[in-house]
Formats: structure tokens, sequence, C-alpha cells
């Protein structure tokens, strides 16, 4: 497989590649899926190095960058891609600046725990975020037609408004983004997350038939389905105790945990 200074590249399958940053705290995983016609880059990670170095070598598809939501570390490398799409509901953090999150500490966030050498051109000091018009917005129920491969978007806010998740129908696999990871909390304890939308959305998701893996955008790579359930289960946990608000803190389950 490529082997790169900054990114891990995995392959899943044929024609699909994880491509991560596991020098980093946040071990951030960017998704480039393959169709006939096009490619889909799920995030662009974290902005440290360039990522379009990794996806040039793995493809000569035209490129659709799919935002999972609008944070400065499924961003870093939108400004390397001529077609972005978004949600609506996050556009205005695309084009004008990511809401609820100052600068400092972004940069803060961005500069620590640094674990592999990193390129002379980053500087935690003077980072900025991507901030961009984008090509074109997603809806839920959106089809993303890669030819011989379709992606359906499902609209998942509260780790931020604009949250997606995006369902191969191909493969089964399900990309949750900032929804649904293991190892470290999902979060929606920021005045721009919502933990009622954040439990909905796990809600939903779970009701997606036919998913074989799971996919978030940190940590672990390749989730067993089965934690959906566990995902439901744990909504009706924290309704029912009347968890689901912010300042209640972390709410550990079998394989995830939430911070409101």
């Amino acid at each position: 497989m490529l082997k790169d200074p900054w990114f891990t590249i995995e392959k899943i399958d044929q024609k699909t590649f994880a491509i991560s940053e596991y020098g980093h705290w946040e071990k951030v995983h960017a998704f480039l899926l393959l169709g006939e016609e096009k490619a889909v880059l799920i995030d662009t990670g974290l902005g440290i190095d360039h990522m379009k170095r990794v996806t040039d070598q793995l493809t000569e598809k035209p490129i659709d960058v799919i935002t999972t939501h609008v944070h400065a570390d499924h961003i870093g490398s939108h400004g390397e891609f001529e077609r972005i799409y978004v949600h609506q509901d996050d556009k205005d953090w695309l084009v004008n600046g990511i809401g609820g999150l100052s600068i400092a500490q972004i940069r803060k966030d961005i500069g620590r725990d640094i674990t592999k050498p990193t390129p002379v051109s980053f500087d935690p000091k003077t980072y900025q975020p991507f901030q961009g018009e984008p090509a074109g917005l997603l809806e839920e129920g959106d089809v993303i037609d890669l030819g011989n491969r379709a992606l359906t978007i499902y609209h998942t806010p509260g780790h931020s408004p604009g949250h997606i998740n995006i369902f191969d129908q191909t493969n089964g696999y399900l990309f949750t983004g900032d929804l649904l990871y293991d190892q470290t909390p999902v979060y929606a304890h920021y005045p721009s997350t919502s933990p009622a939308d954040l439990c909905r959305s796990l809600e939903k998701i779970a009701e997606i038939p036919s998913v074989t893996k799971i996919y978030g955008s940190h940590n672990t790579l390749g989730l067993d389905p089965k934690i959906l359930m566990e995902a439901k289960q744990a909504v009706q946990y924290l309704r029912k105790n009347d968890l689901i608000r912010f300042g209640t803190g972390t709410h550990e389950f079998d394989g995830f945990s939430v911070h409101f």
C-alpha cells in the first residue's frame, strides 16, 4: 500500500480507502470512495499536510468532496479540491467561519499532542481553517451516483447543525462522521451543538437497513454494526433518566460514550 510521511493509507476494499492522521491526537479519518465515473472524498482531514498528494496517487477520476460537517479537523484540505459539497445548515460556517469555536481554541487543539514529524509548511500559531463557497448543497435523501456505486445522504444534526452521514448502498458501509465512533466521547457540549438532536440522529441511523460496517471519523477504523443497537438503547436510557441536556457530563456505554 502507498506510503506517506504524514498520512496512513489503508485499503478497505478495492475501491474504498481510509486516509488517516494517526500522528495527531484526534486520529482523524477521511475516506476515498471510487466509482466507475467519479470518486467521492468524505472530508479532508486536519490540514496539517496536503491530502491531494495522496488522492492524486490513488485515483485519476474527478473527485467530489462531501463534508460530514464543518469543523477544522474535517475541512483541512478543502482548499485543494474544486468541488466541495456541504449540508445547507453548515454552509454558513464553511463560508464565514466555524461557529462556537474561537480561532485560539482551534489552533491549540490542532497543534497539541502530535507524535509524527509535521511538514515545514505547518505552523499551529498561524493555522487558519478553510473558508469558501461550496459547489453545491446536500439534503436529506440525496443520492450521489458514482457510476455503479450509490451513496445516500442522511441529515444527522447534533454535533453540528448540518452534520450528515453517508450510506454506501453498494457495500453497506455507513460513514458516521462525528456522530458515532469509539474510544473517545462523541460530543454535544458546545453552545453550537444540540444533545437532543444528537440523540435523535443516533436513533435515526440505527434504523438504516443492511449496514455491514460503521466508519466513524476518529479512532478505530471500522466498527461492527451492532453498535447501532447499542446507541439506540443508550438514547432510551438517557431519555428515561433526563440526561439529554447540557451539563450532564460524559455517559459511557458498551463501545462508545457521549459528552453533554
